[in-house]
């Protein structure tokens, strides 16, 4: 039936990835497009999980992953502040990175290959969702053995990436008069994003340092924690974690 969760019902019955996605997304609230649209990624192509997120300053949003490691390898990128998926949303173009265990790809992104190849990632693929001018997130897919995808493969992914961007365009938002749409859960994503800049504006008056320096080192607490930026980011917000007192 639609929406079965059965990988080979979805590999079965579509050959067409915007037919997939239409069966996938069919009858879900707006929260719930951007996790499905990573589910049936994750059943239509060769990887073991997807991610989406908006672009936001250097920090991405997540609004949907396939599964709990897609997810995870969201966070360590948003804490890293380096990754394959930062690299397209900050370049508006693909990032293929099919062996992040040996040749070129561990040396662009040591600590995050390091942290992905621990959490059984062994390949990322990134698309931007939009143009180079208009880059509005990231389409992110991870397999657990290295590779290049073929070119039909290839092909599929950017396919699902123009669908998503559309479907992401298209769905309801809230203006200011909250006459349109019904955007909360957007906004409820925002909300943990602001979080981080409310955080960083602490420590630079904590410190006395610029924004780039605060932020560098609400990410380097966070790694150093093995945690991520945002739950530091609540932390730092609520008061109970406060970066001048680890001054010597």
């Amino acid at each position: 039936m639609p929406g079965s969760d059965d990988p080979q019902s979805w590999r079965g019955r579509h050959d067409d990835p915007v037919e997939a996605i239409a069966d996938g997304v069919r009858g879900a609230a707006p929260a719930q497009v951007p996790q499905r649209l990573c589910g049936v990624a994750a059943r239509v192509l060769p990887v073991t999980g997807a991610s989406v997120s908006l672009c936001g300053d250097g920090l991405p949003v997540p609004l949907g992953a396939s599964d709990s490691r897609a997810a995870y390898l969201m966070d360590i990128q948003a804490t890293l502040g380096d990754g394959p998926c930062l690299d397209a949303a900050r370049t508006g173009t693909p990032v293929l990175a099919p062996d992040l265990t040996d040749g070129p790809d561990p040396h662009r992104w040591p600590v995050f290959a390091q942290q992905a190849t621990e959490a059984g990632v062994r390949a990322v693929y990134a698309l931007p969702l939009g143009a180079a001018a208009r880059c509005l997130g990231t389409f992110d897919l991870y397999r657990d053995s290295p590779g290049e995808l073929a070119p039909r493969e290839l092909h599929t992914a950017h396919a699902m990436a123009a669908v998503m961007t559309v479907a992401l365009m298209a769905l309801p938002y809230e203006e200011e008069n909250g006459r349109r749409g019904d955007g909360r859960w957007l906004t409820e994503l925002a909300t943990d994003h602001d979080e981080v800049y409310q955080a960083t504006g602490m420590i630079m008056a904590q410190l006395g340092i610029g924004a780039d320096e605060a932020l560098a080192r609400l990410r380097a607490h966070a790694f150093a924690q093995g945690r991520t930026i945002l739950g530091v980011a609540h932390e730092v917000v609520a008061h109970r974690t406060r970066f001048d007192e680890e001054r010597p």
